[in-house]
């Protein structure tokens, strides 16, 4: 079995994704759908996938969980909710009432848009955090590099919380460099309560030249930093189709993890994910 622990969906007749501005994310301008979603994942042979948020509003999370309970192959969802204020706890209870409750996995906040690098430190987020934590699901982290401190002082924090790395902390592979993305990867993954996302990498790169040469080095400090029992395999889908399709992405993963034996391969490519958010 085959797991992307990471895609999205949208329809831009519901709402609007206002992080898609520019020409350079003009191709992710229109609806993406399980109709376009399901054909991709079948003839890649991938049998579940886990639905991540895109937007920070509340409304969209019962939507994304509705969708769970709808269709295959979605087998989880991370959500959204607002960490900062009270309340935190009933909000996720809320949630797990709704049409297909059951399927939420995990939370999510854009911090790579938050100006605070200490965002994730603020005592009103900890204790979102730990709300999240008391109800049983993970948390997703989508930042920067240079937020990577901030994430190891939270995680350190907050040791009854899992904390999801998404698309490999999103390292600087388009300027060829490792540092300091490295080393802030490395003190995550030395923390027991993190897992890691080998997701994103194409889009990191050169849009027009990237290849799985070039990608290598990043894959190979988080194979090590975290080992494949705390990593797992993502697709970015819709947004890796910037720089790869669908299968391109997920051949492209098989290509970077070539040299894990039998269990690593399949703990990367599935049961990390299963376990990890309870699919």
């Amino acid at each position: 079995m085959t797991v992307d622990a990471h895609h999205h969906l949208w329809d831009l007749s519901v709402r609007d994704q206002d992080w898609i501005t520019g020409p350079g994310l003009l191709p992710l301008r229109r609806n993406f759908t399980m109709a376009d979603l399901a054909p991709e994942v079948r003839a890649a042979g991938v049998e579940r996938t886990v639905l991540v948020q895109t937007v920070t509003v509340p409304e969209e999370t019962p939507e994304l969980l509705a969708l769970a309970d709808a269709h295959e192959p979605v087998a989880g969802v991370v959500g959204w909710t607002d960490l900062t204020r009270p309340g935190v706890a009933d909000e996720l209870a809320r949630l797990r009432e709704l049409p297909g409750g059951r399927y939420l996995k995990g939370i999510r906040h854009q911090v790579q848009g938050e100006p605070d690098p200490e965002w994730l430190l603020r005592p009103d987020v900890r204790r979102g955090l730990d709300a999240v934590a008391g109800a049983g699901l993970v948390y997703d982290l989508v930042v920067l590099p240079h937020q990577l401190p901030a994430c190891v002082r939270a995680a350190a924090a907050l040791p009854r919380l899992t904390f999801v790395l998404d698309h490999a902390g999103k390292p600087p592979v388009a300027s060829g460099t490792l540092e300091p993305w490295a080393s802030g990867v490395r003190a995550l993954a030395a923390l027991p309560n993190t897992v890691c996302k080998l997701s994103g990498l194409v889009t990191e790169a050169a849009p027009a030249s990237w290849s799985v040469d070039g990608l290598r080095p990043y894959a190979d400090v988080v194979l090590d930093a975290f080992g494949p029992g705390r990593l797992m395999f993502g697709s970015d889908w819709p947004v890796c189709t910037l720089a790869a399709a669908y299968g391109d992405v997920l051949s492209t993963a098989r290509a970077l993890a070539r040299d894990l034996d039998a269990t690593g391969r399949r703990q990367l490519f599935e049961t990390t994910a299963t376990r990890v958010y309870g699919l």
